[in-house]
């Protein structure tokens, strides 16, 4: 973790006219710092005032985090006592002159416990939403960040692998979903993942964002897993759709073509191209075969310390793919009441084409 990355973002400020930036625990946080902090009751922020050392306001508790911190960060402590967290952010607010200036915040991120601080500790400034500039901060990964991202690819292919043998007929949904987890940790993954694996059979495998439920797998069944691990605080997020016994042929229809359409998405990716080409490329081939209706999401979005963050594949994206950037291929076909298909893989944008992480097989297998 450098410097660099803080030089960064005062140049993204002077590009935006911000005069700094208050972020709360959270990815944005942690990539500039290098360091983890909770959301929690005690409210903890970064102020950032342009060209100049940061303030952290942190319960006591917390202080052995700043000297992990590679550059110069002014601490503002507080003690347990809520009667006395209001002074700390004054302080900070004071200490690097931010009252009456524009402070841009993430309004995904910002939670109202640690903005009525802030405000409170600077009545007269304006907080214009900075997703923008702060997008922009993280939307190119450097080698070390790819290179943390193919780990949890491997880490979660190699648990999904681990657990296929055990796919039986009459397990539930929930109790692959839990083995899988098992499985995630067993391998490597980092204990926060970036999402709860989504674990869905037969008609359940027909809503894109499914939770596991005790409903026991079936012959017949399209089993679809969703599923990403982290590794050193970045994430895969990936899907795979395979059959349990024999399927009808609609069925094995709609997996080829959402395998193409994959591939189609896959191909498209490459620098100097929108992101809405790579939506286009996968999209066409499921209208094509009569089933444009039936995928109802866009074809994909970026990934890095979020599993969902810049830049998104969809029709209206006319943002420009460049290296570094990092993302998901995804085309589904969701049949409703009847069975779904997702295929998905995770993507990195390089100076002459693309960097497809993922390579686990994306064929039709039979389970159980």
């Amino acid at each position: 973790m450098s410097k660099s990355r803080l030089d960064r973002l005062n140049s993204l400020l002077r590009k935006s006219k911000l005069d700094g930036a208050v972020l709360n625990p959270g990815p944005t946080l942690t990539y500039l710092t290098g360091v983890r902090f909770h959301l929690m009751e005690r409210p903890v922020v970064l102020l950032v005032a342009r060209d100049r050392s940061p303030a952290l306001v942190l319960p006591e508790l917390e202080m052995a985090k700043v000297g992990q911190i590679p550059y110069e960060v002014l601490p503002f402590p507080y003690p347990e006592d809520p009667l006395a967290w209001d002074a700390a952010y004054v302080r900070a607010v004071q200490a690097l002159g931010l009252d009456g200036k524009q402070i841009g915040l993430e309004p995904r991120s910002m939670r109202l416990l640690e903005f009525r601080y802030v405000k409170a500790a600077a009545p007269e400034a304006g907080f214009p939403d900075a997703s923008e500039a702060l997008g922009e901060l993280r939307l190119r990964k450097d080698s070390h960040e790819i290179e943390a991202m193919r780990k949890a690819v491997q880490i979660a292919q190699e648990a999904l692998t681990a657990l296929l043998p055990q796919v039986k007929v009459g397990m539930t949904e929930r109790d692959l979903a839990g083995e899988l987890v098992v499985q995630l940790l067993r391998h490597g993954s980092d204990s926060e993942m970036p999402l709860t694996p989504i674990v869905s059979a037969g008609p359940n495998s027909a809503n894109p964002h499914a939770s596991p439920t005790e409903r026991k797998i079936q012959r017949g069944d399209f089993m679809l897993f969703d599923w990403g691990a982290t590794f050193g605080g970045y994430i895969s997020d990936l899907t795979r759709t395979y059959a349990i016994g024999e399927i009808e042929p609609e069925l094995k229809k709609i997996h080829s073509v959402v395998q193409e359409a994959n591939a189609a998405g896959c191909a498209a990716a490459r620098p100097g191209s929108p992101c809405s080409a790579v939506d286009a490329a996968a999209r066409a081939v499921i209208e094509k075969a009569g089933y444009g209706r039936f995928f109802t999401h866009r074809t994909g979005h970026g990934i890095g310390m979020e599993v969902h963050e810049d830049p998104y594949m969809r029709s209206d994206n006319a943002q420009i793919l460049e290296p570094g950037m990092a993302f998901t291929v995804e085309p589904g076909i969701y049949l409703p009441d009847r069975n779904g298909v997702r295929i998905e893989d995770n993507v990195v944008i390089t100076e002459s084409g693309v960097d497809v992480l993922s390579d686990m097989p994306r064929d039709l297998s039979v389970l159980g």
